[in-house]
C-alpha cells in the first residue's frame, strides 16, 4: 500500500509539472503573437506618415495659408517709388520696376521707399529694434542722415544739392513737411521722393518734438545711417561735404546744446508736477537744431516715460524742443554728449527769434567768421577752431551770393 501511494504522488507532481511547462509555452508563443502584430501596425503608421503631410488634400484642412511669393513684385514696386504709367511730366514712360526678393537683407536694411502707414507709436517701435550681432551680413558704409524739419519749400535746395553731389553713398536726406506739400524737384535730386509721412507742426509745442523724433525714427530703418542732423529750411552749410562726414562720422561724441539756465527762460520754466521723475537739476536748455550719434538716436525715439511728462507739463512758456532731448541726455547719457551744437545762429539782436541774414550780409568774411570760431571749443576732447558745419538763419535772397561763394570759401 505505501509503495503504491508513493508512485501515485510522483505521478501527480510530473503531471504538474508537464501542465506548468505546457503553460509556459502558451504564455510565451502569445507573446510573440501579439508582438509581432504590434510591430506590424507600428511599421504601417510610420510607413503612411510621409504620405499623409505630402497629400495636398490635408493641407488645405490646416489653418494656415503658405506666403504668397507671387505678390513678390507687386509689394516691391511700391518700395521702388517708381509707377510704371507716370511719365514724370517729361511726356517719358518710367521704367517698368525690377523684381526683387520678398526677404532680401538689403530690403530690410537700406528701405528705397519713405513711405509707409505706421503710426507714430509703430514706427517708434519698429526703428527702435537693435541687432544683437554686432556684425553686419553686408558691406556697411557708415552714412549721415541730413533731416530737414520745414514749413514748405526748401529755398536753399540748389545749395545742398551743389553740396551733396557726389557723395549719395555716404548720406541719407529726410524731409518732414507740412501734410499734403509735394516738393517740386527733379528725379536725380538727392532731395527725390524722400518725403516722409509727415503730421501738422505747431511752433512751440509737442507737435514740434513730436516731428524731431519722427525724422530720428523714420532715418533709423536704414541700418546704415549712423549720425543724425537735424536742419531747417533756413539752414546752410558752411564747410564740403568730406569735412562734415569726417567730422561728425569720427567723433565721439553727439552735438547736442544742454546748459543749466537760472533764468525765468531756463529754470524758471521748469515744473514741479513732473516731480518725482524729473527734479529742477537735472533740467536742461539747448538749441533745438542737434546731431547725434544712432546709439543716441534710439534713445530718444525708445522714451515713452519722460517725454510724456514733458507733453503734459511744459507748455507755452515752456517748449519741449528747446528743453526735453537736453534734459533727456542730461540725465541718463550726458557722457556721450559734447555739450555744444555745431549748427551756427546769432542770437545778439534779442528776441524769441534769432538774426536772418540776407544778400546784403553775404560775404567772404562773414563766413570765414562763423568757419572759424574765435573761441575754440573741444572735439574728442582736443581744442579747435572748428565748432561749426552748419549755420542758420538765412533768408531766400541770400541763395545767389551763397551759391557764388561756396566754392572759392567753403570748398564746394
Amino acid at each position: 500500500m505505501a509503495r503504491g501511494g508513493k508512485e501515485e504522488g510522483e505521478k501527480h507532481i510530473g503531471l504538474l509539472k508537464l501542465a506548468q511547462t505546457l503553460s509556459f509555452l502558451l504564455i510565451f508563443m502569445a507573446g510573440i503573437i501579439i508582438g509581432l502584430a504590434a510591430s506590424s501596425h507600428i511599421d504601417r503608421y510610420f510607413n503612411s506618415l510621409p504620405r499623409m503631410f505630402s497629400s495636398t488634400t490635408n493641407l488645405q484642412s490646416i489653418p494656415f495659408s503658405t506666403p504668397d511669393y507671387s505678390n513678390c513684385t507687386i509689394i516691391h514696386r511700391d518700395c521702388t517709388g517708381n509707377d510704371e504709367n507716370d511719365d514724370g511730366g517729361g511726356g517719358v514712360k518710367a521704367e517698368k520696376p525690377k523684381d526683387r526678393d520678398c526677404w532680401s537683407i538689403d530690403g530690410f536694411v537700406r528701405p528705397e521707399n519713405l513711405s509707409h502707414g505706421m503710426s507714430d507709436d509703430e514706427l517708434f517701435w519698429r526703428a527702435s529694434m537693435v541687432p544683437v550681432k554686432e556684425e553686419y551680413p553686408y558691406d556697411r558704409v557708415p552714412k549721415v542722415a541730413f533731416m530737414f524739419l520745414t514749413r514748405g519749400p526748401l529755398p536753399m535746395l540748389p545749395l545742398w544739392e551743389k553740396f551733396f553731389k557726389g557723395n549719395s553713398k555716404y548720406l541719407s536726406v529726410y524731409v518732414h513737411t507740412p501734410p499734403g506739400y509735394d516738393m517740386n524737384v527733379s528725379r536725380d535730386s538727392p532731395f527725390y521722393d524722400r518725403q516722409i509721412p509727415s503730421q501738422r507742426v505747431e511752433w512751440g509745442s509737442p507737435l514740434l518734438t513730436d516731428a524731431e523724433k519722427r525724422l530720428l525714427a523714420n532715418a533709423l530703418l536704414d541700418f546704415s545711417n549712423e549720425r543724425f542732423v537735424l536742419l531747417s529750411e533756413s539752414c546752410v552749410p558752411v564747410y564740403n561735404f568730406s569735412t562734415v562726414y569726417t567730422y561728425l562720422i569720427n567723433s565721439a561724441y553727439s552735438f547736442v546744446d544742454s546748459y543749466d539756465e537760472p533764468t525765468r527762460y531756463g529754470r524758471g520754466r521748469y515744473s514741479r508736477k513732473m516731480l518725482p521723475d524729473i527734479k529742477l537739476h537735472h533740467w536742461r536748455k539747448g538749441s533745438q537744431w542737434f546731431e547725434v550719434n544712432r546709439k543716441i538716436a534710439i534713445y530718444i525715439i525708445s522714451d515713452s516715460k519722460y517725454y510724456s511728462l514733458f507733453k503734459q507739463f511744459c507748455r507755452p512758456a515752456c517748449y519741449p524742443d528747446e528743453h526735453y532731448i537736453p534734459t533727456f541726455l542730461n540725465m541718463f547719457h550726458g557722457s556721450m554728449n559734447a555739450n555744444r551744437s555745431v549748427t551756427w545762429v546769432d542770437w545778439s539782436i534779442g528776441g524769441p527769434h534769432p538774426a536772418t541774414y540776407a544778400a546784403a550780409n553775404i560775404t567772404a568774411g562773414f563766413l570765414q567768421s562763423i568757419r572759424k570760431n574765435e573761441t575754440d571749443c573741444l572735439y574728442n576732447e582736443e581744442p579747435t577752431s572748428l565748432c561749426f558745419l552748419f549755420a542758420r538763419k538765412f533768408s531766400p535772397s541770400a541763395l545767389a551770393p551763397l551759391m557764388n561763394l561756396s566754392s572759392t570759401v567753403m570748398g564746394f
